[in-house]
Formats: C-alpha cells, sequence, structure tokens
C-alpha cells in the first residue's frame, strides 16, 4: 500500500521506542512525504529536543535514519503544485495542505494521528491504531 505519511507520525517514532517506529521500520508501505517534513521538523525540533532529551543534530540524524531505513520518497513541492488549490479547500488544517496536495497527486491515504484530518471525506486518513489492525 501506499500512503503519505504525516510528520507527526515520524515525530511519535523520534519521541518513544513504540508501536509506530515499529510499523514505520517494519511495515511493507510505500511512504511518501512532502519535503515540507524538514520545515516541520526545524519548527518542532525546540519541542522534540525537550521531549526526547536529545539535541537536533541527533534527531535530525534519527529522522533522516528513519527516512531512509524505510525507503521513504520525498516529494518536492513543484510537483504537488497543481493539488495544492484543491488541498487548500478539502484540508481542515491550513498547516497540512502540502500533505494533503501529495496525497491528491498520489491517490492514497496518509497516515496522521490527527484526528481534525477525517473531518473531509476527500481523502483517506488512517490513523496508527489502524495501521496495526
Amino acid at each position: 500500500m501506499r500512503l503519505v505519511i504525516d510528520a507527526n507520525i515520524l515525530f511519535a517514532a523520534l519521541i518513544k521506542d513504540g508501536f509506530t517506529r515499529k510499523l514505520l521500520m517494519e511495515r511493507g508501505e510505500i511512504l511518501y512525504a512532502p519535503d515540507y517534513l524538514m520545515d516541520e521538523f526545524s519548527r518542532k525540533s525546540s519541542e522534540l529536543e525537550e521531549k526526547t532529551g536529545m539535541p537536533k543534530e541527533v534527531l535530525l540524524r534519527k529522522l533522516t535514519e528513519f527516512i531512509e531505513i524505510s525507503d521513504m520518497i520525498i516529494i518536492g513541492e513543484v510537483e504537488l503544485k497543481e493539488f495544492i488549490e484543491e488541498a487548500k479547500r478539502i484540508n481542515p488544517d491550513p498547516k497540512d495542505v502540502p500533505y494533503f496536495a501529495l496525497a491528491l497527486k498520489l491517490n492514497c491515504p496518509i497516515w496522521s494521528a490527527d484526528k481534525r484530518l477525517k473531518k473531509q471525506d476527500k481523502v483517506r486518513i488512517i490513523d496508527t491504531k489502524e495501521m496495526i489492525e
């Protein structure tokens, strides 16, 4: 299955060695993320440092490892341009527009822990519990 992975899933895997990290590393889905993911990491790095006790450099290295180990495909903003307007219309959270645009481009679900994203019916949202099942 192809999935767009929301940053909150990767951040959960960075914070705790639990089910999310295991699913990320061991499942066979083809994972995609917009390059916007790195902007989110930069914005959230202080919070992640606080939650993990690890410096930003270590967290960035771990994030990069997760991306490499899972064979995640990072898609640039230019490739999403034709889907941005529709993503803005259907997305209940403006900061997640790049994830919705990518899901629309690939016609696949988004793996996210953000329950607000389910307040629309154009893009399927799968949470970690659904991934386990």
